[in-house]
């Protein structure tokens, strides 16, 4: 495969995992759309056009020929300095016995953004509106709160050195990638019909079901599994919302009227502390599924379908990597 080949692959099956569906997205990229053409000339210049056809701004070619041939790659759930040196390290060693060097590695793909993608991590929380409305938020509500969130997540994110990675990278001619919202709408889609069949009574059942699948099981073993963060496990279950995807998390205000909605129990990959104790006010249970397992399971599901077509993946860097090829 090549580079092109990988990205627009992870761009499809983002779409197609996507919980607003291609209504949805189509509706979202006209959007897009229209906002640049009622931009001033001058601000078109700097507009980011892939986002006509990928509605994922934190999933980017960082760098890297589009079409360069990808036999093997390395894919983590971070790609830092590190990551890009250990890539260019094992592409320099040499195996004891043969000698022979045992790398060839084309491709760093990393779930976590850096450089632009991480800049405009903001944009795809988005998505999250539509995911609240079918809760039964009302969309003015949701869509007002959720700007704010964003304005705060961009000027939280505004400060950090977005290009050390990528120029690292280019120093030493590593192609990079980022995937990052597709791999979470992988995980979404999984776990949603994963639970989607099932009926459950109490927190722990959810509690007991999660801990079957075999990324948790990883996790649980070194001591960062899935957890009941909020309520108990003999607690009712109320309303159940699954909520795997969208950029970040949403502001304590959301998940208040996540409550007012009707919802009785959250599963997240992660929350932050003052969510958890207004969610304890609130009496909703919150399954917190642990950040690095719940991306692995996302980033799983691409994976299979890039060996699929013959190309080699090493994991690194927190993924826990699990094979579903039949």
């Amino acid at each position: 495969m090549t580079l092109q080949e990988i990205y627009d692959l992870a761009v499809e099956m983002g779409i197609k995992a996507d919980p607003r569906e291609k209504n949805g997205v189509k509706r979202f990229l006209a959007r897009t759309k229209k906002e640049y053409e009622e931009m001033p000339q001058k601000k078109k210049q700097y507009f980011d056009k892939e986002s006509f056809k990928n509605p994922y701004s934190d999933s980017r070619i960082l760098f890297g020929d589009p079409k360069i041939k990808v036999g093997k790659l390395m894919a983590g759930i971070d790609a830092g300095v590190a990551e890009v040196l250990l890539l260019d390290r094992l592409n320099q060693k040499e195996h004891p016995s043969t000698g022979s060097g045992q790398g060839g590695i084309d491709l760093l793909v990393s779930h976590h953004p850096s450089s632009h993608a991480l800049a405009s991590l903001h944009e795809v929380m988005d998505m999250q509106i539509d995911m609240f409305e079918e809760a039964g938020v009302p969309a003015n509500v949701a869509h007002a709160l959720f700007e704010e969130r964003k304005s705060m997540v961009k000027r939280r994110i505004d400060p950090r050195n977005h290009t050390q990675v990528v120029d690292t990278a280019k120093l030493l001619d590593i192609p990079l990638l980022a995937i990052h919202t597709v791999w979470d709408n992988l995980t979404h889609q999984f776990m949603t019909k994963y639970l989607g069949n099932k009926k459950f009574e109490t927190a722990g059942d959810i509690m007991d079901e999660i801990n079957k699948i075999p990324e948790f099981i990883e996790a649980t073993k070194g001591k960062a599994g899935p957890s009941l963060v909020a309520g108990s496990e003999k607690n009712r279950t109320g309303k159940i919302f699954v909520s795997l995807t969208g950029g970040t998390n949403p502001s304590k205000e959301l998940y208040i009227e996540l409550a007012k909605a009707g919802v009785g129990t959250i599963i997240e990959m992660h929350v932050p502390e003052d969510v958890v104790q207004e969610l304890r006010k609130l009496h909703i249970n919150f399954i917190n599924t642990g950040h690095m397992a719940s991306d692995s399971i996302g980033a799983n599901i691409f994976l299979d379908e890039i060996e699929k077509r013959g190309v080699k993946v090493i994991p690194c860097s927190g993924l826990i990597r699990v094979r579903r090829i039949a």
